[in-house]
């Protein structure tokens, strides 16, 4: 069962490779004006879809799974996403100040654990601070605590950005509910044409949500253009598995267990069957570093975490 479903992972692998380089030249085509745009085809996991067939198609599973996205996610990775995340936002190290775009991030997991980790940096500053004022009186760092509790993110703002209303409804419930509110705000919005200013953010980060996009490039170029010089692109998405072993077992949780999970939980196997599928055909590694760096992005690199199961790339608009 097991050698079976790896010889047919690999012939369908091997389709989407052969069909991100068909892909590649029908957008060649279509930039020079020898094709309509609206006749593009594109991967929707294993199927070929037009390009809005695709965007209708992964904004209709976003809606429906929005409600219970966050049990999903800690259903089929049994919690390990929540590691992952850390790792990702400890890698980005902002500091107080740090303006930050979270884009595709609906329910709120990478903005949150923003706003934790600069209020614990701000918090380690203001203790800092005191230890050089000694003399201070009960009063006066009581007074101290009390303005710096009123600026406790340093003027650090982060901004959820996403296509898709449900997934950004749900994350601002999930705000009220754990009270996350100062230095948060949330924007519907698409990756690939971007609501906002050129030169305008100090980081912009998506996590699992690059692989959703139709045109990849497009939301590269969308990203340089609003970072400040000096801002830093970050990415975690689900990438190519580097060990054999682990890419068999992973195969056979994904494809076995993993749209089962979805039926059983969340109502939608045809969600969690493309989650799975989208994640074979979507880039390598090092496809990824490279549209990034013809985008302009310099000091590119990445790092696997799980064999590969899942990678963080990061580079910098210098």
């Amino acid at each position: 069962m097991a050698a079976s479903l790896a010889v047919a992972s690999c012939r369908l692998l091997r389709g989407c490779r052969e069909q991100r380089v068909l892909l590649g030249w029908e957008r060649w085509l279509c930039s020079g004006g020898g094709r309509a745009a609206a006749d593009a085809r594109t991967q929707f996991g294993f199927q070929t879809v037009s390009e809005e067939e695709k965007g209708e198609k992964v904004y209709q599973i976003f809606e429906n799974v929005a409600k219970k996205y966050d049990i999903m996610n800690d259903s089929m990775s049994l919690g390990i996403h929540r590691v992952w995340k850390d790792i990702f936002l400890h890698q980005m190290n902002p500091y107080p100040g740090t303006q930050l775009l979270d884009v595709a991030g609906g329910t709120g997991d990478i903005a949150f654990r923003f706003i934790n980790y600069v209020r614990s940096q701000r918090e380690f500053q203001v203790r800092q601070k005191l230890r050089t004022h000694q003399n201070l009186s009960w009063q006066e760092i009581t007074k101290l605590y009390q303005e710096e509790e009123d600026k406790s993110l340093g003027g650090s703002h982060v901004v959820v950005c996403d296509i898709n209303k449900e997934m950004l409804k749900v994350g601002k419930q999930k705000s009220q509910r754990l009270g996350y509110s100062e230095g948060l705000s949330w924007v519907l919005g698409n990756a690939e044409e971007l609501p906002f200013n050129n030169d305008s953010f100090d980081v912009y980060t998506i996590a699992f949500g690059i692989r959703n996009v139709t045109h990849i490039d497009q939301a590269l170029q969308e990203a340089y253009r609003v970072l400040k010089p000096g801002g830093r692109f970050l990415c975690l998405e689900f990438s190519h598995v580097n060990n054999s072993l682990v890419s068999s077992l992973y195969d056979m949780y994904s494809f076995q267990v993993i749209p089962v999970l979805g039926e059983v939980i969340a109502g939608d196997w045809k969600a969690y069957q493309y989650l799975v599928e989208s994640i074979r055909c979507f880039l390598t590694q090092e496809e990824l570093k490279e549209l990034m760096e013809d985008v302009g992005f310099l000091k590119v690199e990445y790092r696997n975490l799980g064999s590969g199961i899942v990678a963080i790339h990061s580079g910098f608009k210098l």
